[in-house]
Order: C-alpha cells, then sequence, then structure tokens
C-alpha cells in the first residue's frame, strides 16, 4: 500500500470539568487527508484545500507530528530510506475550538502509521500528535489528539508519564456544538487563565471529573448532565465568545444534559439523550445566533466510537 485517504474527525476538549484531560470524539464533523510513499527522504505537505495554512512542513501541525513519529520510528526500529506526502483537506476552521489542528496532527501520525505496517498503537501515536498541538497552542495536550485517535471519551490520567484511558459513550449521547464565525486562538483563550486555584474551586472539579467518568460507565444520564460543569475554566473564557450565557441557558431550556465552551472557544457544545432532542438544541442555539445576526456553522453528532478511519 502506497496510499492512504482517511477521514480526522474533530473533537471536543475539557468537556467543562476536565480541562487538558478529557475529550470526546464527533462522528460527522472532520477533515480528510491523504498520506502516500514516496521515494524522496523526509515529510512533505503538498496540498492544503479549505485554509490558508502554511506548507512548510516545520510550520504546519501535521508536517511537525509526522517529523516527531519518524524520528522515533528510526530510533525504535530502523533507518528509512523513504518518504512521505500529505494532502490535507480542511473542513474544521482553525481555531474554532473543536479540534482543527489535533484532527491534522492525528491524521497524519495515523496515516505514516498505517504506511509503515502499523508498528505503533493507536495510544502510542497520542506522543507523536502531540507535538503538533504545541506548535498549535504552546502546551504539548493530548485532550484532542487523544480522543482523535481511540474514539469515545478519553480520559488523560497524568502527562508525566503519559497514560491515556479511553471510555465507552452511552449509545443515546449525542453532541450539538455551534461554532460562532469568530476566531479564537487557543494561545490567546490561554492566556486569560490563572496559574492558581482555590481549594475550594479544586475540590469541586474534582468531584465533577469522578462524577462524569462515573456517568459514563454506568450510563447515568443524569449524573453525566450534573457533573458538566466547570468552577475554573469557563467564568474566565466565557466572556471572550459572544452569546454565550443566552446559548448555553437555550440548550438547557431545550433539554441538554449539560453545556459548555467546546475546547478553547468559540464554539459552544451541549451534550443530550437522543438525536431527537440534539437537533432541537441545535435549531434553538440557531435561532439565537440568528436574533444575532451572527454567522455561525452548528453540527448534531453521535460520538464516534473509532477516531481516524480509513475512508
Amino acid at each position: 500500500m502506497k496510499e492512504i485517504k482517511l477521514f480526522c474527525p474533530a473533537t471536543i476538549a475539557n468537556l467543562s470539568c476536565g480541562f487538558d484531560v478529557l475529550g470526546l470524539c464527533l462522528d460527522n464533523a472532520g477533515d480528510e487527508m491523504i498520506v502516500r510513499k514516496v521515494d524522496q527522504k523526509g515529510i512533505r505537505i503538498t496540498k492544503i484545500v479549505g485554509a490558508d495554512l502554511p506548507l512548510e512542513t516545520e510550520k504546519n501541525v501535521s508536517g511537525v507530528a509526522a517529523v516527531a513519529m519518524l524520528e522515533a520510528y528510526e530510533k525504535d526500529f530502523e533507518a528509512i530510506n523513504f518518504g512521505f506526502e500529505i494532502e490535507i483537506y480542511k473542513h474544521i476552521k482553525a481555531g474554532s475550538g473543536i479540534g482543527s489542528s489535533a484532527a491534522s496532527s492525528a491524521g497524519a501520525v495515523f496515516g505514516i502509521n498505517e504506511l509503515l505496517g502499523k508498528p505503533y498503537s493507536r495510544k502510542d501515536l497520542v506522543q507523536f500528535a502531540m507535538q503538533g498541538e504545541k506548535l498549535a497552542s504552546g502546551n504539548a495536550h493530548a485532550d484532542n489528539v487523544a480522543p482523535a485517535l481511540l474514539g469515545g471519551f478519553t480520559l488523560v490520567r497524568s502527562y508525566a508519564p503519559l497514560d491515556i484511558i479511553r471510555i465507552n459513550s452511552p449509545e443515546e449521547l449525542f453532541a450539538t456544538v455551534v461554532h460562532p464565525q469568530i476566531e479564537l486562538k487557543t494561545s490567546d483563550a490561554r492566556s486569560v487563565l490563572k496559574q492558581t486555584v482555590s481549594l475550594k474551586s479544586a475540590i469541586m472539579q474534582w468531584g465533577n471529573v469522578g462524577g462524569l467518568i462515573a456517568g459514563l460507565y454506568t450510563k447515568d444520564y443524569d449524573l453525566i448532565g450534573r457533573s458538566l460543569h466547570d468552577e475554573i475554566v469557563e467564568p474566565l473564557r466565557s466572556v471572550l465568545i459572544p452569546g454565550f450565557d443566552l446559548i448555553k441557558q437555550t440548550a438547557i431550556e431545550n433539554g441538554a444534559l449539560g453545556s459548555g465552551i467546546s475546547g478553547s472557544g468559540p464554539s459552544i457544545f451541549a451534550l443530550s439523550r437522543g438525536k431527537e432532542t440534539a437537533d432541537k438544541i441545535a435549531k434553538a442555539m440557531s435561532e439565537v445566533y440568528e436574533n444575532m445576526n451572527l454567522p455561525y456553522e452548528i453540527h448534531v453528532s453521535k460520538i464516534n466510537p473509532d477516531g481516524v478511519r480509513i475512508i
């Protein structure tokens, strides 16, 4: 096999209570990517459609992730005398808050791994994809790339050493995500955060993380909803997102289990039980932004159990 075409899914990170440690994989929003094996050594980005992003390998998240993987491969296995070309077809807007850079980073390492004969597990690939995230935001976080590669929900128990747990999603759980058409860079959204938190807030956050994990395992939708509360990050970031409080209130009023900022924003997510409720929430969210005359995109998705997949 010399060439592979991939679907690289969008993701929701943080999930209110799980800053930098929790994420989930969306099913019907994502990019496409072609990875091919070529005779010339190294990594080259040959085409990007749908976004104005750099073709230079060292300036592109997929290129940086791919280089990190090849460097590791040559240490772990053998030297290689060939290389790879990458074509990226972007459908996830940069700065949207649903894992645009993670989709590119995860897709690149997944595709190359397939063409190399799968020397690494999907979980192994997370560490390489994180290098793309480091280029994009200045921080090598895994809360988007882990669900993009593994599917379902993921919990990053530890970064040093990296320890990721994949969690299945209850079958009826759906996500609705609205993206107001403004760009909010992850680095800017991180700049508003405080470096210390009160013990009271930390205790509340720990309880909600535990509650959300327990709710997923026991398929307790009400517990999932009660746990989707962010005591630490959302109060600081929500002011950067137009209409956030009204969108969140509207989602809850229309049956959402919970709602919050997707990743670093500006997208806002809501989780619900069943597609009918998710569609109802999408309609209500849309009306809020239409009344504000603010352009937006909206997605309704079940939870993707597989992550990056071959088309």
